[in-house]
């Protein structure tokens, strides 16, 4: 290659660089952007599990270097949880104190904020800081380090600086107990929460929140909902809007294991049992569901069924007329 030439294409190379990390750059979460889109999901957890919401919400800053680092991208890894003889999930390797360390993956980072709650509330390791009270964030930052959790001696210092900067400490006054020192059993095995805040109470209270980021529902026949984000999960806008795990999935029809697409209705109601004035039936598309359908027009799933006289599980032909507000006429 002539030297010319390959100056130009060296050029062209480093252009093409920089456009991408200029391109990473604006893709990176701040510090408060993190804080916000997390703060309701380490609350929901505080309140299943007891541990401190600030001290949750610190880790998640610190470990997942609010949410840029290649863990918490690349495997959802927000708390740098390590695999060990227990671990049968999925795994990942990256770099820490030794080369090529192994290290949790995970299908999200609700699933990562549940795991770490899990990690620590089973491990006889922390069974102490369950005896502290729920507003002591100092106690547990001291605590975590003593007890292993991290190696770095300043580790405590700057989960109490996160917090303090952050005001963080205001989240535990969310603590839905009494507040007072709560004690665990090694043995305990607690499932998934059925302790998130109940609906309507959906709000932080004491903690002022820059919520520019998020997002208002709106009225889609008579049912509020929203719009999922790429990469969020049921479980994690049930915490974020203050609903029950069970009711996010009713009031979607579906189940664990689905997941909302990026841009998909998410219903925070009830679904109405018909359509709204006007939509008096729908023209199936190539490859459309039933429950597509329900989703568009905000309509039960049981009752779009009913409605057309179609058996549970079965699908609409492309061009078939689907009745939203009436029931299909009988056949004479």
């Amino acid at each position: 290659m002539r030297p010319q030439i390959r100056s130009l294409f060296i050029a062209f190379i480093m252009l093409l660089a920089g456009i991408a990390a200029r391109g990473d750059e604006a893709h990176r979460m701040t510090r408060q952007q993190y804080i916000n889109r997390y703060a309701k999901v380490a609350i929901a957890e505080m309140n299943r599990f007891h541990i401190p919401a600030s001290i949750t919400m610190a880790q998640g800053c610190l470990e997942s270097g609010d949410g840029n680092s290649s863990l918490a991208r690349d495997a959802n890894n927000h708390f740098g949880i390590k695999c060990n003889n227990g671990w049968i999930g999925k795994r990942v390797r990256h770099d820490d104190d030794s080369r090529r360390e192994c290290f949790r993956k995970y299908k999200s980072a609700w699933e990562s904020y549940r795991d770490h709650s899990l990690f620590l509330r089973n491990n006889v390791r922390y069974a102490s800081l369950f005896k502290l009270n729920i507003t002591d964030y100092k106690g547990w930052a001291r605590g975590l380090r003593k007890a292993g959790y991290a190696t770095d001696p300043r580790y405590p210092e700057r989960l109490i600086r996160i917090i303090e900067q952050y005001r963080l400490y205001d989240l535990d006054k969310n603590y839905d107990g009494k507040n007072e020192a709560v004690a665990t059993s090694g043995n305990e095995q607690p499932g998934y929460s059925d302790r998130t805040p109940g609906k309507g109470n959906n709000r932080i209270d004491h903690f002022s929140i820059d919520l520019s980021d998020s997002q208002s529902a709106v009225e889609r026949n008579g049912a509020k909902s929203i719009r999922a984000r790429k990469g969020d999960t049921y479980e994690e806008l049930a915490a974020e809007y203050g609903l029950k795990e069970w009711e996010i999935f009713h009031y979607n029809d579906t189940g664990k294991g689905h997941e909302p697409a990026g841009s998909s209705i998410v219903y925070l109601e009830m679904k109405s049992g018909r359509a709204a004035r006007g939509n008096n039936y729908h023209i199936a598309l190539a490859g459309e569901t039933m429950w597509q359908i329900s989703q568009q027009y905000g309509i039960r799933l049981k009752s779009l069924y009913r409605k057309n006289r179609m058996k549970q599980g079965d699908e609409p032909k492309p061009g078939q007329q689907i009745w939203l507000r009436k029931k299909k006429p009988r056949r004479r």
